[in-house]
């Protein structure tokens, strides 16, 4: 039945999303380097820095925010698409328990690393006040583009954006996969 309603859900705002889907806009606010460290679900601590030399996508998200649930099949497509490349995608949940995020998580089969901002303050840090809000981080820690709302992660205009951040700016070789 959770199943069922959720899926419905799902689609109505799919048709919701295709009239007012986000951009990925060049970023305008303070240059910065912002700080990212949080719990993975298994309760590893992660950071942003850790991941220098990559383009990371971080996108901030909530189980109960149908447009992030939708985009995040996208994401772990692009993520596949771009495994052998310079690229990586932390998912940082707001406000919700663990064992939630973890159910979401494998409802909608996603890989790419998840992160837990159980008290908001990371969000808030962020200036996340639109769900999902998402950031493309360059190789060298700066925020280059922002996507305020819902976004096609993995198609060929957003690809190649991501592409253009790269230190080798090879395009990737192995196609989006097509659900």
């Amino acid at each position: 039945m959770k199943r069922a309603a959720i899926g419905l859900c799902l689609a109505l705002v799919g048709c919701i999303r295709m009239l007012h889907a986000g951009e990925l806009l060049p970023y305008s606010g303070p240059d910065e380097r912002l700080s990212l460290v949080l719990e993975d679900l298994s309760g590893r601590q992660q950071a942003l820095n850790e991941r220098q030399g990559k383009v990371v996508l971080v996108n901030f998200w909530a189980s109960w925010c149908a447009p992030c649930l939708i985009e995040m099949p996208g994401m772990q497509r692009l993520l596949t698409a771009m495994q052998d490349r310079p690229f990586d995608i932390l998912a940082v949940n707001v406000n919700e328990a663990r064992d939630k995020v973890w159910r979401f998580k494998t409802m909608l089969g996603i890989d790419f690393t998840t992160l837990l901002d159980s008290d908001g303050v990371v969000a808030q840090a962020w200036d996340v006040q639109v769900y999902p809000t998402s950031y493309l981080i360059d190789p060298d820690g700066h925020i280059r583009y922002v996507a305020y709302g819902a976004l096609t992660w993995d198609d060929m205009q957003t690809r190649q954006q991501i592409e253009a951040l790269m230190p080798d700016r090879k395009p990737a070789v192995r196609p989006v996969p097509v659900p």
